[in-house]
């Protein structure tokens, strides 16, 4: 069985621990199973301006919402248990991650990720951008931007079609698995506490 959790994180300022709201939506063979969406309370109340206009949230918003150090404990391991994660830019949300734990002094557990944008670079080399809104609009898939749980369900989306154009690029008689397209394009997964 193909299964991973497409993650996104949204952040308050440029500090990699200031995580103000997390989505993670479970796909099983390619379809939704199951999502997780979450605001978060930062360390630090605060809010910058030019990041509220990016995704709508501010420190009203986010100021009775759970810390990340009791939403990882209550909700979100659970909800991942051992299942592969997948981001689009995986440095940027595996560094929130890394450090919203870190800021908690939860150790890091060996999650293994990969990245949705470095597939879609290698699915379709020949594309001006692979920014996941433009991504969107090339595949026609209408979502809230910069929404942690509609990045996830479109990171998923775009996974799915990355996987799909290995399968056809690899002239397999079956679908590939995850694994099997990454080594088509020559990826791997990473471990989170894996020396950065």
């Amino acid at each position: 069985m193909n299964e991973f959790i497409a993650i996104d994180f949204e952040t308050a300022m440029y500090s990699p621990s200031s995580a103000i709201s997390v989505g993670l939506v479970k796909y099983r063979d390619f379809e939704i199973a199951d999502s997780f969406y979450s605001l978060i309370r930062p360390p630090e109340l605060y809010v910058r301006p030019d990041f509220t206009e990016i995704h709508g949230l501010t420190v009203d918003d986010v100021i009775d919402a759970p810390d990340f150090g009791s939403l990882w404990k209550d909700k979100i391991r659970g909800f991942i248990g051992k299942v592969p994660l997948a981001a689009h830019n995986a440095a940027f949300d595996m560094k929130v991650l890394r450090a919203t734990l870190g800021h908690y002094g939860v150790p890091l557990p060996p999650l293994r990720y990969f990245c949705s944008l470095a597939l879609a670079r290698r699915a379709w080399p020949n594309l001006d951008s692979h920014a996941l809104t433009s991504l969107g609009r090339k595949f026609n898939i209408i979502y809230d931007a910069h929404n942690a749980l509609a990045d996830a369900r479109t990171c998923g989306k775009i996974v799915s079609l990355c996987v799909a154009e290995a399968s056809k690029s690899g002239g397999g008689e079956k679908p590939f698995s995850i694994a099997q397209a990454l080594r088509e394009t020559g990826l791997e997964m990473k471990t989170l506490d894996e020396c950065q």
